[in-house]
Parts: C-alpha cells; structure tokens; sequence
C-alpha cells in the first residue's frame, strides 16, 4: 500500500484541526472586542450603559417567555447592549447629551444611530451574524412607518422587535432630563395602545401576561433601586481614577454604507 493516501490525510486532518483552532481564537477574539466595548460604553456614558443593560434584561425576560431558542436568545442580549452604540459617534454624541430642545436636524440626525450601530457591529459579523441587522432595525414598526428602512409585520428580526419593546418599557419607566419616569403599569397600557402599530402585537400580549409583567415589574423596582443608592457610590469612588478610554468616533469623509443605504430608502 502506498503511503500518499495515508499522509494526505494526515495533513487534511492537521488542517482541520488548525482550521478550527484558529476560529476559536478568532471568536474569544470577537468576543473580548464585544465586552470591551461596552465596558469602553460604560466608561464614556454611564447613563447610555446603565440604560442599555436594563433594556437587556428585560429583554431577555420577554425572550425567555416566549421560549426563544438559545442562539435568538444570545442575539436578543447582545442586540439590547448594543443598540445604542451608533449614539456614541461624534456627530450624535453632543445632541443626545445636550439639554436643548432637539431640532428638526437633530431628530434626523439621531435616526442615523441604527445604521451607525450596525456599521460598528458589522466586522464581527462572521461570528454574528444577525446581531448588526437587529441593531440597523431596533426602530422599525410593526406597521411600517419606522425607519431606516420602513419594514413591516415579520420582515422585522425578532431580536428588532424584541428590543423595541423593552427600549420603549425602560424609556417610559426611567427618569429623563425633560421628565419623570412612570410606573410599569402606566408603561403596560402605553405599550398596550401600540400593539399592532409600533409592536408585534404577539409579543405585546405575551409581555402582558400576569407572570411576565410581574418579573418585568420587579426588575423595574430593583434598577430605581439601584439609581436611588448611585449617588452614594459615585462618591465612594470619586477618588478613584477614571478609565481612559474614549470611543467617539468621527467619520472624515463619507457616511457608513448602511447610512447610505438608508437615505437611499427614505
């Protein structure tokens, strides 16, 4: 018997497990990128940060009901961290943080931070493959009239609508600078008037469920807790040095293709 066949598939073989070694490292590479970079979210925002992690948990609350399997379940997290990440760049930073009145410019301005997100995300792709477009589509609604792209019913990833309606749930429940946070149950009846318009209305009533908007709502209780006591732990660690990191970028000529393409689509 000949020895070629034999050692060429030795070689295929050594090939293969080198092909394989060499993903693994490049996903726990992807992976440390993604925790690093909210880390970087947290170091630059605190309000951005705190707000995206709440948003995933109840997310993953509303995924968890609906019985999601567990890869829907890992782009349902990630898509909550990181849908606002578009709002770091430089253009959008400053109007989100600014206390002025938004123009009409800035309102059409902060509509470009889902194609800004996805571009962000968009790199990572191979070992995520439905995470950027979740985060391009996190503002679509149900019937249509959302953006960037205006999609409608299904054509909208789960992930999307999933994070919509726990964005909407954490944006009417906590305080912002032009007002008061409401309570969970006067969030459920604003969602409630949505359902069918901005918000699958299956999802929608599977949050409703007794069991459902009752973990919702004690999750809810425990971050206002968790805000009542920041200010005693700011000043624990007021001495402390911050992190230096910044990650604000800013584009120098053109827009991210996914920004383009959604001009396009307008």
């Amino acid at each position: 018997m000949r020895p070629w066949p034999l050692l060429a598939g030795i070689a295929a073989g050594a090939t293969i497990i080198h092909m394989r070694r060499a993903r693994d490292r490049a996903e726990r590479f992807a992976a440390a990128g993604l925790e690093s970079l909210l880390r970087a979210i947290d170091a630059n925002d605190s309000q951005t940060g705190a707000h995206v992690r709440r948003v995933a948990q109840y997310a993953l609350i509303i995924a968890d009901a609906r019985g999601v399997s567990d890869e829907d379940r890992r782009t349902i997290e990630l898509a909550a961290l990181f849908h606002d990440v578009g709002k770091i760049h430089e253009a959008l930073f400053d109007i989100v943080h600014d206390h002025h009145k938004l123009t009409t410019a800035d309102r059409r301005a902060i509509a470009t931070h889902p194609a800004r997100g996805a571009d962000v995300l968009a790199p990572i792709a191979n070992f995520y493959p439905e995470l950027a477009d979740a985060v391009f589509t996190h503002h679509e609604r149900w019937d249509g009239s959302g953006y960037p792209r205006g999609l409608r019913g299904r054509r909208i990833p789960l992930a999307a609508r999933v994070v919509m309606l726990a964005d909407t749930f954490d944006a009417i429940t906590h305080r912002r600078r032009y007002r008061d946070g409401r309570t969970a149950r006067e969030a459920a009846e604003i969602i409630l008037e949505g359902r069918g318009r901005q918000f699958d209305p299956e999802l929608v009533d599977l949050m409703l469920l007794p069991p459902v908007f009752d973990r919702l709502a004690r999750a809810h209780r425990k971050s206002t807790l968790h805000l009542e006591d920041l200010p005693k732990r700011r000043e624990a660690k007021a001495t402390e040095s911050p992190p230096n990191v910044r990650i604000r970028w800013r584009t120098h000529s053109e827009a991210p293709e996914t920004v383009q393409r959604a001009e396009r689509a307008r």
